[in-house]
């Protein structure tokens, strides 16, 4: 996907407008915002409820924040998920900042990304949230005019629809177990040391105790990858195989997905 021929073509033809955690509203080039930390800025627009409204709204809390993210959509809310999940992102903000420019016929066009995401290593994703079959012409364009703009800049960009459906049946459940008020020391080293060379689900559990206390740390080490399934293998169940965690360089499934989706 390309950026339209007349397109702007460096980073002071894009303009950028945000709202700064004091609730200021600031606007200037990409060029001369790019270094804001947009991780910690207030929405740029705000999320709407009313009757009959066709998608729904929220406040997703994010572990990886410690506090609340609103999304737009459920597709929205589960690419949250998904990110709070990853282990190499660190910080996620959502509707971050317009982004505009001038279009081929001269109007301003205006685009309002859905997520901006920082990773361990400092490197920034700006992330659109939308279906395959949902996307008509003017909204191809703003994508990829928005990832140009990304590129500019040093950012990724990723375009992102329907995730894995069993991956993401199993980040659902783990994430009712991801606040740290579930963590228990005692517990958590007992099933490090039982499924440190492998062992079934229930079995491990039981090994260490009462399954109905241990089987909550169990799903929040697996949300903090200290332990670790085949997550896309199909739906947790007492057989699934639990080791040791590993992150493995490059982050995790959110991390993967984007960088697939981006091309």
């Amino acid at each position: 996907m390309t950026a339209y021929m007349d397109g702007p073509e460096s980073a002071e033809d894009f303009e950028i407008e945000y709202v700064d955690p004091t609730g200021v509203r600031h606007r200037g080039s990409l060029s001369g915002l790019w270094s804001v930390r947009f991780e910690g800025v207030r929405p740029e627009r705000q999320f709407p409820s009313f009757p009959g409204q066709g998608n729904w709204c929220g406040w997703y809390w994010s572990a990886t924040c410690g506090g609340h993210v609103g999304y737009e959509s459920w597709l929205e809310r589960d690419h949250l998920m998904l990110l709070d999940f990853d282990p190499w992102v660190t910080a996620v903000a959502s509707q971050p900042f317009q982004l505009s420019w001038s279009g081929p016929d001269g109007k301003r066009v205006r685009h309002t990304p859905d997520f901006f995401v920082r990773r361990a290593d400092d490197t920034v994703l700006v992330v659109d949230v939308r279906p395959d079959e949902r996307i008509e012409l003017k909204d191809a364009m703003k994508f990829a005019t928005t990832a140009a703009a990304c590129g500019l800049v040093g950012w990724d960009f990723a375009r992102l629809g329907a995730p894995d459906a069993v991956l993401m049946e199993n980040v659902r459940w783990l994430a009712g177990y991801r606040h740290p008020r579930v963590h228990r020391p005692q517990v958590a080293e007992q099933l490090m040391e039982v499924f440190g060379e492998g062992a079934s689900l229930l079995a491990g559990a039981k090994r260490v105790g009462d399954q109905i206390a241990v089987l909550p740390v169990l799903f929040h080490l697996l949300w903090q990858h200290v332990l670790a399934v085949d997550l896309r293998a199909g739906p947790l169940s007492a057989s699934t195989r639990v080791g040791l965690g590993e992150v493995r360089e490059g982050g995790g499934d959110a991390v993967a997905s984007a960088a697939s989706a981006s091309g």
